[in-house]
């Protein structure tokens, strides 16, 4: 019989190095996010020095890694299965002191998440956000109107958006990707006072499927996730990273050097049918 908690997550990427490189990448499942029946990171190049990997723990369960490679193909192979009824609380007790300083408080992270940041300028979209949104009630309702007004207003385009688009220019433009929605999401929950920030995860059910973005916002003191474009079931996605926005969030950036992505490929499944989503309730990430 197959088990719907259980999830199956994977990734190939290539990169073409012009320039020996460092670079961060996201895209393995966060620890809390279930116990891991398998799981495998492979990381090589067709140059003759073999590249250096290491494994950094990061906010809110994350996990990145750090690897650096000299000029030539680099392939990135991470596949993963999990258990979600294994799962930990979203914000684990945390006794390691160097991963606990990188884990803000309950009452910071309230702070944090209310602040504009690179790609949610808040207080750019202020006088937007209050005069839609001011009256559309406290809590739930706030955060749903928000997130109903994004799926009505504003054209989900694959392809549409680029790195430097922030939440004021998907609100101009009226068209982005999941990234986008979750970047005007964010913002405007900021506006009108709601804790909120960005999780990358992998989605099954999503199509085309890639890495995808939704918003989480502080809700009857959890943090519940919500996603506009409705594209997958949010009981079945895998948190991999958390951040303000996708300057924190990105699954794979170059701190150093020159690399050019050749080819992505993302698979995400579950081991049974997928959940239906039911948008009137709060959905947590693990």
């Amino acid at each position: 019989m197959a088990d719907e908690s259980i999830r199956v997550v994977s990734c190939d990427l290539e990169f073409e190095v012009s320039e020996d490189a460092t670079f961060v990448f996201q895209l393995a499942a966060a620890t809390s996010a279930g116990s891991v029946t398998t799981e495998r990171l492979e990381i090589t190049s067709d140059s003759a020095t073999s590249p250096t990997t290491r494994e950094i723990p990061g906010p809110h369960s994350g996990r990145l890694h750090l690897v650096r490679a000299a000029v030539g193909r680099l392939d990135i192979n991470y596949r993963a299965e999990l258990d979600v009824k294994g799962a930990l609380p979203a914000e684990p007790l945390i006794t390691d002191p160097e991963v606990h300083s990188l884990n803000p408080s309950l009452a910071y992270s309230e702070v944090l998440y209310r602040r504009p940041s690179r790609y949610c300028p808040t207080d750019r979209i202020q006088g937007f956000a209050t005069s839609e949104f001011g009256d559309a009630g406290d809590g739930f309702a706030r955060v749903q109107a928000i997130v109903d007004w994004i799926r009505r207003r504003i054209e989900y385009l694959p392809g549409s958006g680029t790195f430097r688009d922030s939440a004021e220019d998907t609100l101009l433009t009226g068209m982005g990707t999941c990234r986008d929605f979750a970047h005007l999401g964010v913002a405007l929950c900021r506006a009108v006072g709601v804790p909120a920030r960005f999780a990358s995860v992998y989605a099954p059910g999503l199509t085309p499927m890639d890495f995808h973005a939704v918003l989480e916002a502080r809700q009857e003191n959890r943090w519940c996730v919500f996603d506009a474009t409705g594209l997958a079931p949010r009981q079945a996605m895998v948190r991999i990273v958390t951040g303000r926005d996708a300057a924190d969030a990105a699954f794979a950036s170059v701190e150093q050097g020159i690399a050019q992505l050749v080819s992505i490929d993302v698979s995400a499944v579950v081991g049974s049918l997928l959940p239906t989503d039911d948008l009137q309730q709060l959905v947590e990430l693990a």
